[in-house]
């Protein structure tokens, strides 16, 4: 941690417990052939990247889902795709809390309404405006238009923060994502699937 003074993280299997293979499962019960090469953490269709870079609505979105299983209902697209979100572990938000006497922490993820929407309802929303508000601000792929591991994604954080690369540490499950900051010059974290954050923080842990 030595030079570090910002942290940005990642959401989906860093802080928040998510299962891509949950939804691949829903998806071909549904209907959808092969999905797991329509869907999964490292291969996506374009329809994804357009939802969760907010060019999309939900119900576009929907729609065209639609037309790969035709005899499932909107309500079954929508359980399948948040059947991977699982929850939000009390112990990192401690972590999160507990680091921000320390650091800036940031949150970058790439996401969609839909998704949000299922965080809230799964943990109510009192808990997610207290998780939320713990980040000096939150970088959603669909609201800022951008997608890791596209360099502008990052950069949008360093620029409107004044951040010095040199003295972020960037921690995310992606090694496609960990490449392109480490591109930038930000220092990074990997963490792997046998990893969890309280891991790198034994220190701040309580």
């Amino acid at each position: 941690m030595k030079n570090i003074k910002h942290i940005i993280f990642d959401l989906g299997n860093v802080i928040l417990n998510i299962e891509y293979q949950k939804t691949i499962n829903e998806f071909n019960k549904i209907g959808i052939k092969d999905a797991s090469v329509f869907y999964s953490q490292s291969i996506q269709q374009e329809i994804f990247n357009l939802l969760e870079t907010g060019k999309i609505s939900e119900l576009d979105f929907l729609n065209e889902v639609n037309k790969l299983c035709p005899k499932a209902s909107h309500k079954q697209i929508l359980s399948a795709w948040n059947a991977l979100i699982l929850d939000l572990p009390q112990k990192r938000i401690s972590l999160i809390n507990n680091l921000k006497s320390s650091f800036s922490i940031y949150l970058l993820s790439n996401t969609n309404v839909i998704h949000i929407n299922e965080i809230k309802k799964k943990i109510g929303i009192k808990k997610y405006n207290r998780f939320y508000n713990l980040f000096n601000k939150v970088y959603y792929s669909h609201e800022i238009g951008l997608r890791k591991p596209n360099p502008e994604a990052f950069n949008i954080i360093l620029n409107e923060n004044d951040l010095n690369v040199n003295e972020v540490l960037f921690i995310d499950d992606s090694i496609q994502h960990i490449k392109t900051a480490k591109k930038l010059g930000v220092k990074t974290y990997h963490l792997t699937k046998d990893e969890s954050i309280e891991a790198i923080f034994p220190d701040i842990v309580q």
